[in-house]
């Protein structure tokens, strides 16, 4: 009996990424994301495999309880579950817009943490299954500049690192990946391309492949490149002032 996997920002970057991994590997699908268009354009793609697409805006409170209400109305079981939907936001806290703040909060928090808990216990009950939350090298050191979106990134791997412990013992593992900056729109969405942490910007299809594998191992945390691997090192060590002040000098123009 074929799997299933649940991927959140299906369409683009990453996203569409794990797409492509997973249906190789001949899992059922379950895509959510807010692109009817794009969503179908996937379904078709694939039509072997069972895609069920979900048209859902995942920054709006309640979307994942509705998301996760038409699984169980559909009679899907969900085996692995994909966190990736996220966005940021570049400027200084109180020049930029609250309510687009608010809703990252939703996006990158809220709506991860309610998937990650209806998913969880259908797979504990059935003692299986695997998840990604996809956070961020963010996740290790304060953002100036992109103050929330830093931190959102830090309660995502703060929260899936005490996962694994609730966990042990268990066959369910929760893997977070870490990219650093990545060539996806998430770029454009945040107005970072032209900043100096882009000028190291990973493949997308390289990252997913690295955070599948990790998934696939049940690996705790997967930080992706070795330039990443070596700032969310230095990230652990250094005084967080410090830490801050070079997140902002990379948030500068190139």
């Amino acid at each position: 009996m074929k799997k299933t996997a649940l991927i959140t920002g299906a369409t683009s970057g990453l996203g569409f990424e794990f797409v492509r991994l997973f249906a190789k590997d001949g899992y059922n699908l379950v895509l959510v994301a807010r692109n009817d268009k794009k969503l179908e354009e996937i379904k078709r793609t694939y039509p072997n495999l069972e895609v069920t697409a979900i048209s859902k805006d995942l920054s709006i409170h309640g979307a994942a309880k509705e998301v996760f209400d038409e699984i169980e109305t559909r009679g899907i079981d969900i085996d692995v579950l994909v966190n990736n939907a996220g966005f940021g936001l570049m400027g200084k806290f109180e020049e930029l817009n609250f309510q687009k703040q608010l809703n990252m909060i939703q996006l990158n928090i809220s709506a991860l943490t309610e998937l990650t808990y209806y998913c969880l216990q259908k797979m504990k009950q059935k003692n299986s299954g695997r998840i990604l939350n996809v956070a961020s090298t963010a996740a290790f050191q304060p953002g100036p500049k992109m103050a929330v979106y830093y931190a959102t990134k830090a309660y995502v791997l703060s929260f899936s690192e005490a996962l694994v412990e609730e966990l042990s013992g268990s066959n369910v593992t929760v893997t977070t990946l870490c990219p650093g900056p990545t060539k996806t729109n998430f770029g454009a969405v945040a107005s970072v391309e032209g900043t100096k942490m882009f000028s190291r910007a990973m493949a997308s299809d390289l990252v997913a492949k690295q955070g599948y594998e990790a998934l696939k191992s049940g690996k705790r945390v997967i930080v992706t490149g070795g330039f990443n691997k070596a700032g969310a090192l230095g990230a652990k060590f250094m005084p967080r002032s410090l830490a801050a002040k070079i997140a902002k000098y990379v948030a500068g123009e190139k």
